[in-house]
């Protein structure tokens, strides 16, 4: 019997890198995806089933096309897509680059789009399927110095949305995640490094969203908010 192939975007670190391990302990093939490959090997270092690493521009249409073309041909198909590749930039409005708002944007919105056009064909064909969109809390309640990463993720938000009425009468699963400050690398500054002590742990994030994407009768998860605990 062929394993279920899961794709996660991001899977160099964080959430993305957690959420890898435990798919893995439940015996999933693993396709690692991210911008550097010595991140992916250190993750696939932690796997305990067998898994692939790919390097991949999630804001280049062109790398996930070839990058999802080359997971389908290797593993006939994908049970699941996890967008969880993201950027996060932390400055008020007006001190954002042109730069530093692509980058959002073209990582956080664009690559997640992109990479859904890309296993949705794949998944029609068989009925079957899942994708689940890292959103954060950021996709639903705004934050002074997050205007442009709040954006980028209201409009992950509006896309899962729209996606799941896209494909509402199919077996395909669209499910979105929206979570509070995590223990990751996504912390430059020195305040919020101050109080990571205080942020969930994306081991616990990683069993909720799994747990939430089993198949049970009768009922279907489509999104779940996790809060920290004040």
């Amino acid at each position: 019997m062929t394993k279920e192939s899961v794709v996660i975007t991001g899977a160099g670190s964080g959430l993305g890198a957690s959420l890898a391990r435990k798919f893995s302990s439940n015996g999933s093939h693993v396709c690692l995806l991210g911008r550097t490959k010595e991140k992916l090997f250190e993750t696939a270092s932690k796997l305990e089933s067998d898994y692939s690493i790919f390097e991949v521009d999630v804001t280049s249409r062109l790398s996930v096309k070839n990058t999802i073309a080359k997971i389908q041909a290797d593993r006939d198909s994908i049970d699941c897509l996890v967008n969880n590749a993201g950027v996060g930039i932390f400055k008020y409005i007006e001190h954002l680059t042109e730069e530093n708002i692509n980058q959002m944007i073209d990582t956080n919105l664009k690559g997640t789009i992109y990479c859904t056009q890309e296993v949705l064909t794949g998944m029609r064909e068989k009925n079957k399927g899942s994708i689940v969109n890292i959103v954060s809390g950021s996709g639903k309640v705004a934050k002074s110095t997050e205007s442009v990463y709040s954006a980028s993720k209201f409009g992950v938000r509006g896309f899962s949305d729209a996606l799941a009425l896209e494909v509402k009468d199919s077996n395909i699963h669209i499910f979105s995640a929206y979570m509070g400050n995590m223990k990751t690398n996504l912390w430059s500054n020195e305040l919020a490094r101050e109080n990571l002590d205080s942020y969930m742990d994306p081991d616990d994030v990683a069993d909720i969203i799994i747990k939430s994407l089993k198949p049970r009768k009768h009922l279907k998860v489509s999104d779940i908010t996790i809060l920290n605990h004040m």
